[in-house]
């Protein structure tokens, strides 16, 4: 009989292992046993001792999630200790991130994906790195794994503080609608289950969301998200493809400053521009497979986007004159076609000590971004176009990673990876359109030792870095003609930017039910010059290092609860700067943060959660001398179980009614009337209280 012929997923095995063996055999050769295979999903098992590389990475269930009281979407992310989800515009935009001394901005230096689709967008019109993750459908969420720091070779680009993996569940224990009401016209409204089709599952969900908020100036979000995804065979071995769309569109009252507040001019939940806000859309189809064995493991995913986004915003409002005049308002666009990939080998092998894992890895990405927008306007209307621009921006990254058990008390990990990125931009300025080519090399190394008395001690290090906007790389003239320097020689930005890290860290499970994990950690930032969406141009910034201490501690006393408490503290200074700057803190860069919370589910009537959340001051110009105020935050969740099939929620939002900030910042606006800009701290205010009342039907 005539042999097959060879699959390219054969070819690519073959390949990888023949690369592995000569690996192998020049480096140490000979062997005994094989590491323990073991795969985290969304299993109940929280003791990561003997199986994570740091004390900083996590593995997040679906359980710690059910009961937890949720303003946004996006903030089941706050599951990672230390991490903090703000907003300071309408509830369609991506929302604010902070983690170890980062004001992440919307996400430059912390990425994102759901079920293998990364979430983050590079050249975005409003910010590098902007992960909006208000699509995502918080009770369809199986497992969330994070890590912190550069030390995982797989983690490319914006993960150098952190990086966090969602996967959605491949099938539903029950089908279920669920309808919600709440204060200040909230309604919702989610559709989901799952179905036997063919040889697999087929899940499914619906979610339209309104909202008008307490603000002034009614928010009216409507937001419609849809999800189809078949798969067969199980996460370890089968495969799936998932369709994803979502569109939205809202009114925003963004920051404004505290001296309209106090002088009475607005309410504290008052607009100074009522056609601020935005609408978006973002579709995507996705496929992800994988087959593992005792030998080794291979997975890959591909997935193709289209999104888009128009956003009207005015932060300083009258600096171009109201009265008369057109105000200060811009619209930022982009439309783009997102396409991509991800391919890695594992091998299981007894080369060396007592065993072995080898991975290589392959990733792409390419942007094609057909309309990159920043125009001036009054309520929503064009009337000048500061910079349209088209970008390609492409990247391939290959990485090989190395995880060796040398003694029963010592393992490591020891990785590189190496990006290539090209930078195509095609400006309506001639001068500041042009190709630029980068690459970096990114080392890891990561110490384990022990377990003794299930106690692990862990040494990381690793270089990563973030990109950079190709219009501020690409960038020789200023193009914002609102800006005194318009036309005026201007340096382009760094494309790859280096960061470093550095983690000493401890997990241990030596108390029954209890994980508890202590680290202590650097991140190092190389000097850069970053691009502004909102201007248009490039502004410096300074090397920086920021230090900190992190204690993260989940505990299980009985089979139906769950306790959480984490605290994080840091220190942020820039380590070089120049005359213009009046100190070394970096603004908005987060200090502390506490958090607790609680969960009960013994199965009975009776359910519910509780968290209290504590958001410390920052600092919001270089000298310290202004700071933002701290806040603390205490969100409740009651279950009730009417039947089998029926259930009650109760949501208590901003429990105490607490009046403190969402977010601060400090910079110059002018009002209508007055004769010039003032520096003034600019403020979002957190929700007042808020109740929500949803009832889940299953079928």
């Amino acid at each position: 009989m005539k042999a097959a012929r060879p699959t390219v997923q054969d070819r690519f095995t073959q390949l990888l292992f023949a690369a592995t063996s000569c690996w192998a055999a020049v480096a140490h050769g000979g062997g005994i046993q094989t590491l323990e295979v073991v795969e985290v999903t969304g299993s109940e098992s929280h003791d990561l001792v003997g199986v994570a590389s740091a004390a900083s990475e996590g593995n997040v269930t679906a359980r710690q999630l059910a009961n937890r009281p949720l303003l946004r979407p996006a903030e089941v992310l706050e599951v990672v200790p230390g991490l903090i989800v703000s907003q300071h515009s309408g509830d369609g935009k991506a929302n604010q991130y902070y983690l170890r001394g980062f004001n992440l901005d919307h996400g430059t230096d912390f990425a994102t994906s759901l079920m293998g689709v990364p979430v983050n967008m590079p050249t975005h019109a409003h910010g590098q790195g902007y992960s909006d993750l208000q699509f995502l459908i918080p009770e369809l969420v199986d497992s969330m794994q994070y890590r912190k720091g550069p030390y995982a070779a797989e983690a490319g680009d914006f993960a150098s503080a952190g990086a966090a993996s969602i996967d959605y569940v491949r099938t539903l224990a029950q089908d279920f609608a669920e309808l919600s009401v709440g204060s200040r016209s909230y309604r919702r409204a989610l559709l989901a289950g799952s179905s036997d089709v063919a040889d697999g599952r087929l899940l499914y969900a619906l979610e339209w969301s309104g909202n008008k908020g307490p603000w002034s100036m009614p928010e009216n979000l409507d937001k419609l998200n849809g999800l189809l995804r078949y798969s067969q065979g199980t996460r370890a071995n089968g495969w799936s493809v998932a369709a994803m769309a979502y569109t939205a569109k809202w009114a925003a009252t963004d920051q404004v400053p505290l001296r309209a507040v106090e002088a009475g001019l607005i309410s504290r939940y008052g607009n100074l521009d009522a056609s601020d806000g935005g609408r978006t859309h973002r579709y995507s189809l996705s496929g992800e497979w994988s087959r593992k064995d005792e030998r080794g493991w291979l997975r890959g995913n591909v997935y193709a986007m289209d999104y888009g986004l128009n956003l009207w915003s005015n932060f300083t409002y009258c600096t171009l004159g109201c009265d008369p005049g057109p105000g200060d308002q811009f619209e930022q666009e982009d439309r783009r076609q997102v396409y991509g990939f991800n391919l890695a080998q594992t091998w299981y092998g007894d080369w060396l000590a007592q065993g072995t894992d080898f991975t290589l890895g392959l990733q792409s990405r390419l942007d094609d971004i057909g309309k990159l927008g920043l125009y001036t306007t009054t309520a929503r209307q064009r009337w000048g176009t500061v910079a349209q621009d088209r970008v390609r921006e492409r990247s391939i990254s290959f990485y090989a990673e190395s995880q060796v058990q040398w003694l029963d008390w010592l393992r490591s990990s020891v990785g590189w990876r190496k990006d290539f990125y090209r930078f195509d931009v095609s400006a309506d300025t001639p001068a500041n359109s042009g190709k630029v080519d980068a690459s970096i090399g990114s080392p890891k190394l990561s110490l384990i030792f022990g377990p003794w008395h299930k106690t692990e001690y862990y040494l990381n290090m690793g270089y990563g870095f973030h990109s950079n906007d190709a219009r501020g790389i690409a960038v020789k003239t200023n193009p914002d003609f609102r800006d005194a320097g318009f036309g005026t020689p201007v340096e382009g930005s760094t494309p790859l930017v280096r960061t470093k890290g550095y983690e000493v860290g401890v997990r241990s499970a030596l108390i029954p039910g209890l994980q508890t994990s202590l680290s202590l950690w650097q991140l190092d930032i190389a000097s850069e010059l970053v691009f502004s969406g909102d201007a248009g141009t490039t502004e410096p910034s300074f090397p920086s290092k920021r230090t900190g201490i992190e204690w993260a501690n989940y505990w299980m006393p009985n089979p139906a609860t769950i306790v959480d408490a984490d605290l994080s503290i840091s220190k942020a200074r820039y380590t070089r700067v120049d005359d213009s700057v009046p100190g070394d803190h970096v603004p908005g860069a987060i200090r502390k943060v506490a958090s607790v919370g609680v969960s009960y589910d013994a199965g009975g009537k009776w359910s519910g959660g509780a968290r209290l959340r504590y958001f410390g001051p920052r600092p919001l110009i270089e000298d310290d001398s202004v700071r933002s105020k701290g806040s603390t935050l205490v969100n409740l969740r009651a279950g009730y179980r009417i039947d089998a099939r029926m259930k009650l929620f109760l949501d208590v939002l901003n429990a105490f009614n607490r009046k403190v900030s969402d977010i601060d910042y400090y910079y110059a606006s002018q009002l209508s009337g007055e004769g010039a800009a003032v520096n003034d701290i600019h403020t979002h205010p957190s929700e007042p209280r808020s109740l929500r009342l949803s009832l889940r039907i299953g079928f």
